[in-house]
């Protein structure tokens, strides 16, 4: 490392080629060794504490790059989703792995790519944690620098990503599915647009009070703005809930929401380096900037990513419709709690009747073809019988809550940060079921016996054989029977059931299906 360190302070050099090896050293055998990675990592930090020529050498060789670089575009397109759609996306990742792409020598974020130029650089560069980057970072005492009095290029840059950024945040404002879902964007002036008005004017003072008191310089207007943006995005989301959304809303709003947590992560980075003209401040966010750029810049070309990342949106957006569906299934009063046991009982009472007929149909010995048709008759009529009776089948509730609560964890973050909200809708989605299965095998099981009971009394023949009963029996049978294995794929089935429901629901809603069919 000392080596490499050196030939920095020729003015000769390659500084990329050197970083690159920098960078070789530092890199683990294996990506996932992070403990390896720390060692080295430390180990460079320790010799740029000690050698000042060696940190002055690496500090010198950062700055040129950062001077002689254009940032624009890793700042703008790196780790946001394009807005070109997913088919053309991944017809451009295919290409690039068949036939890479030429890489403009005069970006950094080419210099990005060469120095991490191993896809598994990932794991080890986001393993390591931000303190092992911060230590790295302080190493390089660039508060041995001189403050400029007048604005950094660097800064200059970020300037104007912040410019590309606040752009394309005003334009994805006015989209027409935004308009229809959120009319106040019309009606009122809208936070997407009033953001780059505030922008402009922060782009224009910032330059002029480098070094200075904020003045009009001042980026906190800029973040109510931001703030009162994802409101918008949060609202527009709930209502698309309700009302119908789309697979290009769903991806349009998940661009909106990485533009403005972009354009803030730049704002960090001004924000420190003006309020402390060393720097230091600035640290923590460009360290964690930096490390996500670099992750993602990893996984530019990455098929897994995109294919994946695109079905966590169609995922979302079926999620949002099936689970607001879900919300209907678990009960938050007493009142809701018994209107539930009493929707429980009237699904009983089809169900009851449902196995009765299913009985007769079996002992009519019909064809397999017709019994099959007959079969799925008497229950796809029978649940439909239930839906218009407002009944309710505690089999069906699992595939609806599952829905609700992974819309509860994804509003989280994907971690379960409120605990006690998660706990408090697990409970009451607990309860919900209790009482619904309790409705259900209250009603239908004596019911069924008392159908039974009446049809031997009135014809003197039982619904069942005793051969045929005792082999009914065996086959519910946890042990003997495939009771646990044809219920498990039912679960699946179900769950699949309300996946689609959901879809369709959604489908309908978006497109105002009830409404085009009443104007008939």
């Amino acid at each position: 490392m000392e080596q490499l360190l050196s030939q920095l302070a020729d003015p000769n050099a390659n500084t990329t080629r050197l970083l690159t090896q920098l960078i070789d050293e530092i890199r683990p055998a294996d990506a996932h060794d992070i403990d390896a990675a720390r060692l080295h990592m430390a180990m460079l930090s320790e010799i740029l504490r000690d050698r000042p020529e060696l940190r002055a050498a690496l500090r010198d060789a950062i700055t040129q790059l950062a001077q002689t670089h254009r940032h624009i575009e890793l700042y703008t397109v790196t780790g946001i989703l394009p807005n070109t759609g997913f088919v053309a996306e991944l017809v451009r990742r295919i290409g690039h792995k068949l036939l890479p792409e030429v890489l403009d020598r005069g970006l950094l974020r080419t210099v990005l790519r060469r120095m991490y130029h191993q896809a598994s650089d990932r794991h080890w560069v986001g393993g390591v944690g931000e303190d092992a980057w911060l230590e790295l970072i302080t190493a390089m005492r660039f508060d041995e620098v001189a403050a400029s009095e007048t604005m950094p290029p660097a800064a200059a840059e970020i300037l104007r990503s912040l410019r590309v950024l606040s752009y394309w945040i005003a334009a994805g404002g006015v989209e027409p599915e935004l308009l229809r879902l959120e009319p106040s964007l019309e009606t009122y002036e809208s936070p997407f647009l009033a953001q780059n008005v505030e922008m402009t004017a922060y782009l224009k003072a910032t330059p002029e009070h480098w070094g200075k008191a904020p003045g009009d310089a001042d980026e906190r207007h800029l973040r109510v703005l931001f703030g009162q943006c994802q409101d918008v995005i949060e609202r527009v989301r709930n209502t698309a809930a309700r009302d119908g959304t789309s697979i290009r809303l769903t991806y349009h709003l998940q661009r909106l929401r990485q533009l403005l947590r972009r354009s803030e992560q730049l704002l960090d980075i001004l924000e420190g380096v003006q309020n402390d003209r060393s720097g230091v401040a600035a640290y923590p966010p460009i360290v964690k900037l930096s490390m996500q750029l670099t992750c993602d810049e990893c996984l530019r070309d990455n098929l897994r990513k995109h294919v994946r990342q695109n079905t966590e949106l169609i995922a979302l957006r079926v999620t949002d419709n099936a689970s607001h569906r879900g919300d209907h299934y678990i009960t938050d009063t007493p009142r809701e709690y018994w209107s539930m046991a009493r929707s429980a009982m009237i699904g009983g009472c089809v169900i009851a009747f449902m196995a009765c007929l299913k009985l007769l149909l079996v002992g009519t010995q019909m064809p397999p073809l017709t019994g099959a048709i007959l079969f799925c008759l008497n229950y796809g009529l029978g649940f439909c019988l239930i839906h218009i009776l407002h009944g309710t089948v505690s089999t069906k509730q699992p595939a609806m809550t599952a829905n609700t609560i992974a819309a509860s964890i994804e509003e989280a973050g994907g971690k379960l940060r409120n605990i006690e909200a998660m706990t408090d809708l697990i409970a009451r989605t607990c309860r919900s079921q209790i009482v619904a299965i309790l409705g259900n095998i209250g009603i239908a099981i004596p019911l069924s016996a008392l159908i039974a009971w009446t049809v031997f009394r009135i014809g003197g023949t039982p619904f069942a054989s005793p051969e045929e009963a005792l082999y009914l029996l065996e086959a519910q049978s946890p042990v003997h029977g495939g009771a646990v294995f044809y219920a498990a794929i039912a679960g699946v089935c179900l769950f699949i059931s309300g996946l689609i429901s959901g879809y369709y629901d959604n489908y309908a809603a978006y497109n105002r299906i009830p409404e085009r069919i009443l104007q008939l």
